[in-house]
C-alpha cells in the first residue's frame, strides 16, 4: 500500500473573489477608444506624427500673385523654325562689263527664327481669378530673334571682275538680306499663330499645376 507524500496545496476558501471597480472599467474603455482612434488616424494619415506636426502646402492664387508668377516666365519662346534660303547679290558699274568691274556672290543660308509671347507685358486686367478658375489674355506673339547658323551657311559661288577686288561688305549685306528673307518666310508660314498656340498650351499646363481646375487662355 503506497502513501501519497506530495505536499497538499492549501486553498484559502475564506478570501472573497476579486472584483473590477467601475472606475477601472471606465478607464479601460476610454483607453481602448483612444487606441482605436489612434489606429484609425494612423491609417488615414500614414503616421501619427505627420498628422500632428506635418506642414501643409498653400499656394497664393490671388490675382496679383498669379500675375506675378506668370510674368516671371518672361519671354516664353514657344516655337523655333529652321529654314534654308539661297540669296544672290551683285555689284556692277554702269557702262562697264561685269567681267571687268562686276562682282556676284551666291549664298546658301541656313537660319533659325524663334517666336513666342512676352509674358512680362501682361497687365493686371489680363488676368482674372475667381475661386479655382482663371482667365488669361495673352499679349500678341512676336518674333524674338532671327539668326544665321554660320556652321551651315556658306558661299556657294563668287565671281569678281578682272579690274576689281572682292568687296568684304558684299557678303555682309547678303547675310543681312538672308536673315530678313528667312524671317519673312517664317511669318508667311504662320510662325506667329503657332507661337500663340504653343504658348497657350504651355501656360494652361502651368496654371493647372498651380491648382486651378478651370483655365482659359486666349
Amino acid at each position: 500500500m503506497t502513501t501519497d507524500t506530495s505536499p497538499e496545496i492549501e486553498r484559502d476558501t475564506n478570501r472573497p473573489p476579486r472584483r473590477i471597480s467601475a472606475a477601472a472599467l471606465l478607464t479601460g474603455v476610454l483607453l481602448g477608444g483612444l487606441l482605436a482612434g489612434g489606429a484609425f488616424l494612423l491609417i488615414r494619415t500614414g503616421t501619427l506624427a505627420s498628422s500632428l506636426f506635418g506642414r501643409s502646402t498653400r499656394i497664393d492664387t490671388s490675382t496679383p500673385a498669379v500675375l506675378d508668377r506668370i510674368r516671371q516666365l518672361s519671354r516664353l519662346e514657344s516655337v523655333e523654325y529652321s529654314l534654308d534660303k539661297i540669296v544672290e547679290g551683285e555689284r556692277g558699274t554702269p557702262y562697264i562689263p561685269d567681267f571687268l568691274m562686276g562682282e556676284k556672290l551666291l549664298l546658301i543660308a541656313h537660319g533659325e527664327v524663334t517666336a513666342g509671347v512676352d509674358l512680362a507685358q501682361l497687365k493686371p486686367g489680363d488676368v482674372a481669378v475667381q475661386g479655382d478658375a482663371v482667365r488669361v489674355h495673352l499679349p500678341a506673339p512676336q518674333v524674338f530673334s532671327t539668326r544665321l547658323d554660320n556652321a551651315r551657311t556658306r558661299v556657294y559661288s563668287r565671281t569678281t571682275g578682272l579690274l576689281v577686288t572682292a568687296d568684304p561688305n558684299l557678303e555682309t549685306q547678303i547675310r543681312q538680306e538672308a536673315e530678313a528673307q528667312i524671317a519673312q518666310a517664317a511669318l508667311a508660314d504662320g510662325i506667329l499663330d503657332k507661337a500663340k498656340q504653343n504658348a497657350r498650351a504651355s501656360l494652361t499646363a502651368f496654371l493647372g499645376g498651380l491648382g486651378f481646375r478651370q483655365v482659359s487662355v486666349d
